[in-house]
Order: structure tokens, then sequence, then C-alpha cells
């Protein structure tokens, strides 16, 4: 019935209340007449059925007028009682200027007495109708507990109590002057009760509403919540709540960032600003992970123009639009160009620098994933090395002020084609860097960015919802994790500190374990694990194998000399490097080998070469295998 009720059209309801109140107000008359004759009282005079029928009409009227019937009975809030008093009160009015026509005989106290009778009537039918609605929905909702009974909390229950989701059933506090009291009728709980609520009320999930917790204390938390079986959410930051960007209510899943507990650090403006601020900039790879967070923080420090170049039309694309809404929402005077093309293309590229005058580039064009260069050895060489070559040569011919590579931590002692070519992409800088030029050519290198392509929290997360198994390539590999925003940010700055041939290293915090790190997402989505001493688990976790070229473990520094700068994430690394000389020998034979598509020389002159490399698999370019498989069953054939 309520349910029925409640899937009623606006308009529907409304006409309902209409004739609610029209009965209430006729009852509510009859009572007052038939207490002060002492018997039962019905309108039987021309004159009285007026005085009645007049009184509940221009009542109703004025019901409508005053707004009793804008507000929604299930969201009744103060102001709405107001309003039921006030509605009261005019009906009360009128029924006293018109029994004056009507009826001599009525009293001051029958005029009192019928304006209380109302105000309890009309509160009491919507009161009513509210607990009824309350009690259908608390028992279709899901129960949960709200850890944290601050303001965030508080606003958490008012927005969830009216929803249509979750029913708060417990609060949870560390702080011991709210255990057993009351946060909007909820009673607050310490910590050690947890686990009897989840029990005693089946829980499945925990809100946290703790904004003001440090990063530290809410990892600390997960640590804590992981144990029990309970999917566990969170809400947007305060910070987006009153900027509009989010609303309280917007429950969400726990991030990954929550899980590293790193304190964030307020990046530096006038480093941020440095080699930006009223120039012109390029952007290499700007549709990728990096190159577009670089694109939204540059545009923030108000460039004169900013240059998208990229390979992918689509990723162009995406950015471009992204972008032009930014631009356009916060009346940003900046012009952005989208080009497309190929950082192997050097005539291109001194184009490109020329004709937008550009004064700092940021590379962040790259082929980066492991396997895929693995089996492409000849296209992650060119794109990767030469591509960087190319660029920082068209960069020094049309006097760009400061050339910024973005690197990784897989070109320190690399077991793999990728780490290589960034290692050579970083010799290749350090050489150019000791040419007499006006460009500065510096190096940032970091580890693994959070939801960048090919991060695995994405792809843990997916594994996760589709009820697993989740993959992890070896139970001990362990990595480094940044957030996408922040390591932007920190290239930005350690780009400004470059004299040249720098070579730029993030702290990256404390190195994570891949198998740690996938547990916890499967417990804190409220599943448990599958272990062969588990096997009532929920999701299993395998183990693939490590990859072609795969660490297990990832390095920032080739060396030990290594030391701070002006910011506390970033430090300077003093590391071999080639002449002039002996950078241009090198790519001369690598020029060559690519062009004779002679994969196993270069992998030999990558060993030759001061990179660290030390492959840990065979050669596994996927054509060069074909064309040996294709050779072997050639000369078989030819021996028969």
């Amino acid at each position: 019935m309520i349910s029925k009720i409640l899937d009623f059209p606006r308009k529907t309801n409304r006409k309902i209340a209409f004739l609610s109140d029209t009965l209430t107000l006729l009852l509510s008359l009859i009572f007052v007449m038939s207490l002060s004759s002492g018997d039962f009282y019905f309108p039987s005079t021309l004159r009285e059925f007026i005085l009645f029928g007049s009184t509940i009409f221009i009542s109703i009227i004025a019901f409508n007028f005053i707004g009793l019937y804008d507000t929604l009975v299930r969201f009744l809030s103060l102001q709405s009682f107001i309003t039921i008093t006030l509605s009261s009160l005019t009906s009360t009015i009128c029924f006293y200027l018109l029994s004056t026509f009507a009826i001599s005989e009525i009293t001051i106290s029958q005029i009192i007495f019928y304006g209380m009778t109302t105000l309890i009537c009309l509160s009491g039918t919507r009161l009513t109708f509210r607990l009824l609605v309350h009690e259908y929905r608390g028992n279709s909702k899901e129960k949960v507990i709200i850890y944290g009974a601050g303001s965030a909390a508080r606003q958490l229950v008012s927005a969830i109590s009216n929803g249509e989701e979750y029913l708060p059933i417990a609060l949870i506090d560390d702080n011991p002057d709210l255990h057993y009291t009351k946060v909007s009728g909820i009673t607050v709980y310490p910590r050690s009760q947890i686990n009897i609520l989840i029990n005693e009320y089946h829980i499945r999930k925990v809100l946290l509403a703790i904004a003001s917790t440090t990063p530290q204390e809410k990892k600390s938390l997960l640590d804590f919540l992981e144990r029990f079986p309970v999917k566990v959410k969170t809400i947007p930051g305060m910070a987006d709540v009153v900027e509009g960007k989010a609303s309280i209510n917007e429950i969400q899943d726990i991030s990954i960032h929550d899980l590293l507990g790193r304190e964030p650090v307020e990046p530096n403006k006038q480093l941020m600003q440095s080699n930006i601020r009223g120039k012109n900039v390029l952007v290499t790879g700007a549709g990728g992970s990096i190159g577009s967070e670089l694109c939204r923080q540059i545009i923030q420090c108000n460039p004169k123009r900013v240059v998208l170049f990229d390979v992918s039309e689509f990723s162009l694309y995406t950015i471009d639009q992204e972008l032009c809404r930014t631009i356009k929402t916060q009346n940003l005077d900046i012009e952005l160009c989208s080009l497309l093309g190929s950082v192997q293309h050097k005539n291109r590229m001194k184009s490109i620098m020329s004709a937008f005058k550009i004064h700092t580039v940021y590379h962040a064009a790259a082929y980066k994933h492991v396997p895929i260069v693995e089996e492409n050895v000849i296209e992650g060489v060119r794109n990767n090395v030469f591509g960087t070559f190319y660029c920082a040569e068209a960069a020094l011919e049309t006097n760009v002020e400061r050339f910024v590579l973005v690197s990784t931590d897989k070109a320190v002692r690399p077991t793999n084609i990728m780490g290589t070519t960034k290692r050579l992409a970083e010799l290749t800088l350090q050489s150019l860097a000791q040419k007499k030029s006006n460009t500065i050519f510096c190096m940032v290198r970091f580890g693994n960015v959070l939801g960048s392509s090919g991060s695995v929290v994405p792809l843990f997360r997916e594994q996760i919802k589709a009820g697993g198994p989740v993959t992890v390539t070896h139970k001990d590999i362990t990595r480094y994790f940044m957030t996408i925003p922040e390591a932007s940010q920190l290239v930005l700055q350690a780009g400004s500190m470059g004299i040249g041939g720098d070579v730029f290293v993030l702290d990256m915090g404390e190195p994570v374990k891949i198998y740690d790190l996938a547990k916890q997402m499967i417990k804190l989505s409220g599943f448990t694990v599958k272990t062969p001493e588990s096997s009532e688990g929920q999701i299993e976790i395998n183990f693939s194998g490590l990859r072609p070229g795969e660490k297990l473990y990832e390095e920032l520094l080739i060396g030990d000399d290594v030391e701070g700068s002006m910011h506390p994430r970033i430090m300077t690394a003093s590391e071999i490097s080639l002449t002039p000389e002996q950078m241009d020998k090198v790519l001369h034979e690598l020029d060559i080998m690519c062009h004779k598509f002679d994969v196993k020389g270069i992998r030999e002159l990558m060993l030759k070469t001061p990179t660290g490399f030390k492959p840990s698999d065979d050669i596994c370019d996927l054509l060069w295998l074909q064309k040996k498989q294709d050779l072997s069953k050639n000369n078989i054939l030819t021996l028969k």
C-alpha cells in the first residue's frame, strides 16, 4: 500500500493531501462543537453548512498559498512544522471571522480549541505518514555503520536517512567523550564494539565520514577494518563538497591513495610557474595518462599558449575537449593548439617549436608497457630513443629555453628493452646538455603512477567486480606508487630546478608489495581471500609469473650519489654519462641496426653501452622470432 502511494505522481499525492486536510478540518469542527455542546454535533441549518464549508474551502486555499502542499511529507523538517502552524492559525482566524456572522454564541475558548485541534491533526497525519514511510523504507534499506561522529558524519546521516539505499544504525568514533552519546538520534560506539555490531545487525558496509584525518591515520584505520567481512566506502572530501564538485551522499570506493597513506606536500607555486607563466609550452604525448595530467596542471599556471602533441587522434581530441571546457569554465586567457604527429619526425617537431615560439617542452611521449616493447624492439627504440633525440635536437636548434624528459624507474639497471630505451634517452639528453646552447636539458625519474594506463589498480578493481580471480605476476613483486597529479606536479617543479643534464629522482615513499595490495583491495571490497589454507574464501589470487623483461623490484637510483633539493620530495642524482661524440656513435650504430632490423645487434649494443642493461629473458620480438622460425623451416626444406 505504502509503496503504491510513494509511486503516485506528485499531482496525485497533492490531491490526496487536499482530501485528507478537508476531512481533518471537518472532523475538527465537529469535534469542537460536539465538545462544547456536550452531545454529538453536526451542522443542521443552511448557515451552519455555509460556515463549515466556507471555513474548510478558504482554509484549503490558504494552505496551498502558504505552501503547505509544497513540502514532501517524507522530508518533514522544522520549517515544515512552522508552515503547518501558520496554516492552522490561518484556518482558526478564518473560522472565527466567519462564525461571527453565522453563530453568534461561538466562544473564544471554542476558537482556541479549534486552533489546537487543527494543529494537532494536521501535524499528526503528516507525522504518522512520515513514520510509516520511514519504517517501510527502513526495512528495505541496507543497514550500515558510519565511522566518524563529526560534522561530516552528521551531514551524511541526514543525507542517507532520506535516501533510498542505506539505513545508518550506529556510529563509531575514537573520541571517548562521544561514546554512548547520540548524534542525530544514532548511538556512538567505541571502535572495540564494531565486531559485535557487524554480527548483530549483519552489516556488510562501513561508510567512512572522517574528513579531518591525516593520510597515515586513514591508512591505519583501513588496516584495522580490513580484518572484518565488510565493504569499506567513503564520502568525498569536504573541500570538494564545499566547492560543489561533489555531494556529501556520493558514496565512493576507497581510493588506492588512501591505502598508501602518503602525506601530500603542497606544491611550490614559484617552482610550478617558473617555466610556464606567460610562456608557450609544448607537451608531447599530451593524450597519455601523464601527459594529460601535465596539461591540466600547466593551464592552472597561466601559460600564454599550450601546444598539445600526440600521435593518437582520439587521445588528442579527448584532452583537447576537456581543456577547452576548463578554459571556458574558469575564464582563462590561454591559447590551446592540438597537433597530430610523431616525435620520430624531427622536421615536424622543429617546425612546431619554431612556429609557435615554444619556450618549454615537456616530453612525455613514449612507449612504456614493458611486455609490448619487449615484443616490438625496433619501434620501442625508434620512439623512445630517437623520438627523444629528435625532439631534443629540434629544441636545441630552435632555442627552446628548457626541455624536460619524463623518465621512469625502469631505466635503472634495466632488465627489459623499454627500461633500456628510456636510459638511452636519458644519456642522449645528458650528452646534449654538454654542448653549448641556450637550452637546458633535464629529466625526471619516478615509478608507477596510480590510474595510468596499464596500472594494476583498475585491473584489480575489474577482476574483483567480476568475482575474481585477481591476477598477480609474482607473490614477491614490489613496486613504488604515486598518484598522477602528485607525479605531474613534481615533474613541473623538478623541471624548474634543472641547470643542465640533471637527473631528478622523485621520493616515491615506501615500496608496496603487489600481493598485499591485492589482498587489501579484496578485503575492503567486502570479500574474503581464497587460499590453499582457507578454501572457504570468495576471491582467489592467481600468480601468472613474471612477464618478459619484468623485475621483482624497481629502483630509482643507479648509484648512491644522491643529493636533496629545495623540494622535500625531489632529489638529484649524479650518474654516468657519455660525451656527445660517444653518444653520436651509439646512435649512429643503433640507427643502422634499426634499418636492418637487427634485433640481436641492438641487444648487443645495449649491453655494451653504459645503460646497466641485464636482460632477464631471451629476445622476445615477435617479428624477429617469426622470421627466425620461417628461416629455420626454409633451411630444413633445403636440406631435404
